[in-house]
Protein backbone atom coordinates (compact mmCIF):
# COMPACT_ATOMS: atom_id res chain seq x y z
CA UNK A 1 0.00 0.00 0.00
CA UNK A 2 1.44 3.28 -1.04
CA UNK A 3 1.90 5.75 1.63
CA UNK A 4 0.56 9.91 1.05
CA UNK A 5 3.88 11.60 0.88
CA UNK A 6 2.82 13.87 4.27
CA UNK A 7 2.81 10.15 5.75
CA UNK A 8 6.38 9.20 5.07
CA UNK A 9 7.83 12.19 5.90
CA UNK A 10 6.25 12.32 9.33
CA UNK A 11 7.57 8.52 9.62
CA UNK A 12 11.12 9.43 8.39
CA UNK A 13 11.16 12.38 11.04
CA UNK A 14 10.09 9.62 13.94
CA UNK A 15 13.00 8.01 12.55
CA UNK A 16 15.55 10.34 12.89
CA UNK A 17 17.13 11.22 16.37
CA UNK A 18 16.66 14.23 18.05
CA UNK A 19 20.08 16.09 16.25
CA UNK A 20 19.15 14.94 12.79
CA UNK A 21 15.68 15.89 13.24
CA UNK A 22 16.61 19.37 14.37
CA UNK A 23 19.49 19.78 11.26
CA UNK A 24 16.26 18.78 8.47
CA UNK A 25 13.93 21.60 10.51
CA UNK A 26 16.51 23.98 10.34
CA UNK A 27 17.43 23.48 6.95
CA UNK A 28 13.66 23.45 5.89
CA UNK A 29 12.96 26.85 8.14
CA UNK A 30 15.95 28.23 5.77
CA UNK A 31 14.05 27.30 2.59
CA UNK A 32 10.84 28.64 3.54
CA UNK A 33 12.05 31.97 4.78
CA UNK A 34 14.03 33.24 1.30
CA UNK A 35 12.47 35.71 -0.21
CA UNK A 36 10.17 35.22 -3.02
CA UNK A 37 11.21 38.27 -5.05
CA UNK A 38 14.74 36.72 -6.09
CA UNK A 39 14.96 35.13 -9.64
CA UNK A 40 16.01 32.17 -8.69
CA UNK A 41 14.05 31.07 -6.14
CA UNK A 42 11.62 28.62 -7.57
CA UNK A 43 14.98 27.27 -8.90
CA UNK A 44 16.65 26.87 -5.44
CA UNK A 45 13.01 25.73 -3.84
CA UNK A 46 12.51 23.42 -6.30
CA UNK A 47 16.40 21.84 -5.98
CA UNK A 48 16.31 21.67 -2.48
CA UNK A 49 13.12 19.78 -2.34
CA UNK A 50 14.76 17.63 -4.67
CA UNK A 51 17.72 17.13 -1.89
CA UNK A 52 14.82 16.60 0.98
CA UNK A 53 13.31 13.61 -0.98
CA UNK A 54 16.36 11.98 -1.86
CA UNK A 55 17.65 12.61 1.69
CA UNK A 56 14.33 10.67 2.65
CA UNK A 57 14.43 7.81 0.36
CA UNK A 58 17.93 6.96 1.25
CA UNK A 59 17.15 7.12 5.06
CA UNK A 60 14.29 4.53 4.02
CA UNK A 61 16.67 2.31 2.14
CA UNK A 62 19.23 2.31 5.40
CA UNK A 63 15.66 0.92 7.17
CA UNK A 64 14.91 -1.78 4.72
CA UNK A 65 18.64 -3.07 4.96
CA UNK A 66 18.52 -3.11 8.65
CA UNK A 67 15.48 -5.13 8.38
CA UNK A 68 16.63 -7.62 6.38
CA UNK A 69 19.56 -8.32 7.92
Amino acid sequence: MLQSPKLAILQSLDAMDKVQMEEVLTYIKGILSQPERTPDYKAFKKEAMKEIRKALRQEKNKKKLRLAA
